[in-house]
Parts: structure tokens; C-alpha cells; sequence
């Protein structure tokens, strides 16, 4: 009989989901916040249980019928460490996320739409739940829309110019990228007759062995892996991210970057692993190709953000250049560059969003300006934001102790199994950690130097919330936490990966 925790991923997907559905009958936001907060807080609890239960006697990995039905009448869901791992960080990020930028929601949100936000919220969380557990490509397919939908929805919640004409772009690109992969999937359907990601792989093997559908074969790989590449913003793709994630408000720009962008990661990778295997993906040479864009991600996205002026801004296109660093780990085609992706993720979640909600509430000391010469000695109005920005800043530069440092720590040491891409790796590492230093240093200097002037906004509201001070303490522990104490975390990914 199949233990009661395996039923786990299933309930999280299931419960975010009906909070969407009841959150309509709600009175206001406030109870919409409260019924999210108890749904995620349920979700942690459970991805935490059955992380743990997966993780006895060196790891395990299950599936999980819908219903009882076998393909191709029922549904599967798919969890193992990986998946395990990346649903109980989902969760903390998210209600951190919620607690970061807390006030902002009421604020920037009129009353009689703030409970509307939090249903495209639970969307989202259970989109994201979906794609780390679903074990079917096109469910896969089915909740990369919800992704979509939500997503847009939460960048146009404020109810600005600015953020409409943002939502469009993100949407337009949005769509591109779903529908490369919606054709991907159809091509792969038709040439292998499956849908589950372990019967899709085991015809895969076979055609790669007797040389059929070659050619459809590659142009699958190519649409599928273009379109997620697209949704996740990789470089030259990242068009409408700035945008999105700098004119939004202060929970969404934390979710969408600390988020919404690593679902569509964790997929494909999923995908490269379950479906098309290691191998193949060697092969057809699509590892070259997200190499050597991941690297120009991480030059350009620095470039781009040394030239902003507009802090939220200059912290959005970070987010282009670490999602190189992401790429040029999958990239490596090697173990341990995978596992280095695998923990920026996690690290790149638990720093972004805190950046994200320092950079809402020093903006809030001055008025919600959001330019750097506007900012000048905020961080002595709001000390807490102007430690986590800091402490965030030094984590993306790579200093020890932190998560970032890790992270290029095992990205440099996953290129050493390759010599044609370690001194491409090792050099382009260093240039980045040098252009991040070029633009979040002058940041930090900038707001911990005196303005001499009384520019600070007095207001009670604009004082630190509780819920802004859990998220931030969270939030810097977190990152200590993966910077100090990274070595279960990595035995984790390096199980979870090796059972895919």
C-alpha cells in the first residue's frame, strides 16, 4: 500500500488551487491574504514531510496516479528529492515574498481588486507546484498557461500605464514561448504516440538507436527547449523583463524573479533529463547552444545594469545576467554544472526577492522614488531593508559566507570536467563577479551615505511592518544558511538529479 505521504504532492497541487477557486467568496483582501497564507504555510509543511520521508536510506522517487487511472486515461504526478527540494523552497519564497512587499499590496492595489490579486496568486503557486511535480508533457503544457495568465495578471495588479504596457510585452513574449513549445510537444506526440515523460523517453531511446525521425526529432528538441528558454528569459529573450519586474509591484517583481522564471527552468531541465535524456541533448549539440547564450547573458545583463538609474530596474536585469549563470550551468553538460544550476536556483530564490523588497521599502523612505539619486542615506531610515540590500548585493558579487559564493564556486568547478569550456567559464565567472561589483557597490555606497538633508518620509505606515522584518530575517538567514551550510543541500540536488 502506498505510504499516506506520497499522496502529498498531489493535495499541494489540489489545495492551491481550490484557494484560488474560494477566494472569490471572500469578503476583501485581508481575508483573501489570510486564506494564502495558511494554504502556503500547508504546502511548506508538506513538501518539508515528504522531502524528509524521500530522503531516508539515500533517497526515492515515486509516481503518482490521478485517480488511480493508468495513461492514457489518468494523469501522473512525478516527485523524487529534486522536486521535493524545490517545492518546500517554493513555498518559503512565496510567503516570504507575500511578507516583503506586504504593504505595497495594499497600497498600489485598489480595495476591490486586492482579493482578485490573491487569486492569481494561488494560480500561480499551484502552476509552479504543477510544473515542479507533473510527470505528463502536457500538463506540463496546461499549467505553463495558468504560469502565463497569473503572472501577467499580477505585473498589471497595480493599475498603471507603465505596468500595462509592461504586461503586454511580457505577454506577447509569453505567448511566443508557449506556443514554440505547444508545437514541440504536438511534433513529439505524433513521433512517439505518449505523453508521460517516461514513455515519451523510452520511444526517444528507441528512435535515437535506429536512426528514425532524426530530423523531427531535433527540430522537437529545438522548439521545446526555444520556447521555455523564451518564458525563463534567457538572453537575447529578455526583452520584457525590466519592465515587468521594475514597474510592478514590490511582491510581484519578488515573485516573478524569484520564481516564475525557475519553473520554467526546473522544467526543462525535467525534460532534458526524463524525456530526451542527457545523451541526446549532447548530442543534437543543444547544451553548446544554452552555453555560450548563458554566457552572454551573464556580460550583457551586468553591462545593462551598470547603465540603469532606477534601482528596481538595475536589480531586473541582474536577474537576465543570473539567469545566464543558470544556463551556462545546464549548459556544461556535466554533473556537477547541473547540480551548480540546481543551486542557483535556490540561491538566486532566496536572494532576488529580498533585493526586491529592500530596494520597495528604501523607495518608501523617500516618497516611493525609485531613483538612485533620490535614495541617498535611506538605509539609515530603514536600517533592516538597507542590511538585507547589502547583504543581497554581496551574495550576487559572490562573497564567502553567502549563497551566491557557492554557487560560482561549483559553477567553476563543474567546468573543470571539460577543458574546451572551463577557461570560457573561469573567465567570463570572473568578468561577471567584476561587472556585478561595477553596479551593486555603488548601490550600497549610495544608500548608506548620508543625504544630509531631511528627506525621509516620517509616516507610521512607512515604518517596517512585522511581516517586512520576518521576510527580510528569513530572507538573511536563508542566505548564511546556503552559504555556510550548503553541503545538505547539495547532497539533495546531486540525489534528486541522479533518480530523474
Amino acid at each position: 500500500m502506498m505510504p499516506f505521504v506520497y499522496n502529498f504532492p498531489f493535495f499541494s497541487i489540489f489545495l492551491a488551487m481550490l484557494s484560488g477557486i474560494l477566494t472569490p467568496f471572500l469578503k476583501n483582501g485581508k481575508m483573501a491574504q489570510k486564506v494564502n497564507f495558511i494554504m502556503i504555510s500547508a504546502v511548506g509543511v508538506m513538501s518539508a514531510v515528504l522531502l524528509f520521508a524521500l530522503m531516508q536510506d539515500g533517497g526515492a522517487t515515486y509516481t503518482y496516479m490521478m485517480g488511480h487511472f493508468p495513461a492514457p486515461w489518468g494523469n501522473e504526478l512525478r516527485a523524487g528529492p529534486l522536486e521535493a527540494l524545490m517545492a518546500l523552497a517554493f513555498s518559503v519564497v512565496m510567503l516570504l515574498c507575500i511578507c516583503g512587499g506586504f504593504r505595497d499590496i495594499f497600497e498600489d492595489i485598489l480595495p476591490e481588486k486586492q482579493k482578485f490579486y490573491f487569486i492569481m496568486l494561488n494560480l500561480l503557486f499551484s502552476s509552479l507546484l504543477a510544473l515542479v511535480y507533473t510527470n505528463d508533457i502536457f500538463t506540463g503544457y496546461v499549467f505553463i498557461e495558468i504560469n502565463t495568465i497569473s503572472a501577467c495578471a499580477i505585473v498589471m495588479a497595480k493599475d498603471s500605464g507603465e505596468t500595462i504596457v509592461a504586461t503586454l510585452r511580457y505577454l506577447i513574449m509569453s505567448l511566443l514561448g508557449s506556443g514554440l513549445f505547444l508545437i514541440g510537444i504536438t511534433l513529439l506526440y505524433g513521433i512517439t504516440g505518449h505523453l508521460l515523460m517516461s514513455d515519451v523517453q523510452n520511444q526517444v531511446v528507441q528512435l535515437v538507436a535506429t536512426g528514425r525521425y532524426q530530423v523531427p526529432l531535433t527540430v522537437v528538441v529545438g522548439l521545446i527547449t526555444l520556447g521555455l528558454s523564451i518564458k525563463s528569459a534567457l538572453f537575447p529573450f529578455h526583452s520584457w523583463l525590466p519592465g515587468a519586474h521594475g514597474s510592478a509591484t514590490t511582491a510581484s517583481s519578488s515573485i516573478l524573479s524569484g520564481l516564475v522564471l525557475k519553473g520554467y527552468i526546473i522544467l526543462l531541465i525535467k525534460m532534458f533529463y526524463r524525456v530526451f535524456t542527457i545523451d541526446v541533448i549532447r548530442s543534437l549539440r543543444i547544451n553548446d547552444i544554452l552555453f555560450f547564450f548563458g554566457l552572454a547573458g551573464m556580460v550583457f545583463g551586468s553591462l545593462r545594469a551598470i547603465r540603469e538609474t532606477h534601482i528596481k530596474r538595475m536589480v531586473a536585469y541582474s536577474s537576465v545576467a543570473q539567469i545566464g549563470y543558470i544556463y551556462m550551468g545546464i549548459g556544461m553538460g556535466t554533473g556537477v554544472g547541473m547540480v551548480a544550476a540546481c543551486f542557483h536556483i535556490l540561491a538566486h530564490a532566496f536572494t532576488k526577492p529580498m533585493l526586491f523588497a529592500a530596494a520597495g521599502a528604501l523607495s518608501a523612505t523617500r516618497g516611493h522614488k525609485k531613483e538612485f539619486h533620490d535614495l541617498k542615506g535611506s538605509a539609515y531610515d530603514n536600517k533592516l531593508a538597507g542590511v538585507a540590500f547589502t547583504v543581497g548585493a554581496l551574495s550576487m558579487i559572490g562573497i564567502p559566507l553567502l549563497a551566491g559564493f557557492v554557487s560560482k564556486l561549483y559553477f567553476a568547478l563543474g567546468s573543470m570536467d571539460d577543458s574546451g569550456r572551463m577557461w570560457w567559464t573561469l573567465l567570463v565567472l570572473a568578468a561577471s563577479s567584476v561587472l556585478n561589483a561595477l553596479y551593486y557597490i555603488p548601490a550600497v555606497i549610495r544608500i548608506w551615505t548620508p543625504s544630509g538633508e531631511k528627506t525621509a518620509v516620517k509616516a507610521d505606515r512607512e515604518k517596517p511592518g512585522a511581516a517586512f522584518v520576518f521576510s527580510m530575517v528569513v530572507f538573511l538567514f536563508a542566505n548564511f544558511a546556503l552559504g555556510i551550510g550548503y553541503a545538505p543541500v547539495l547532497r539533495i540536488i546531486e540525489t534528486g538529479l541522479s533518480l530523474l
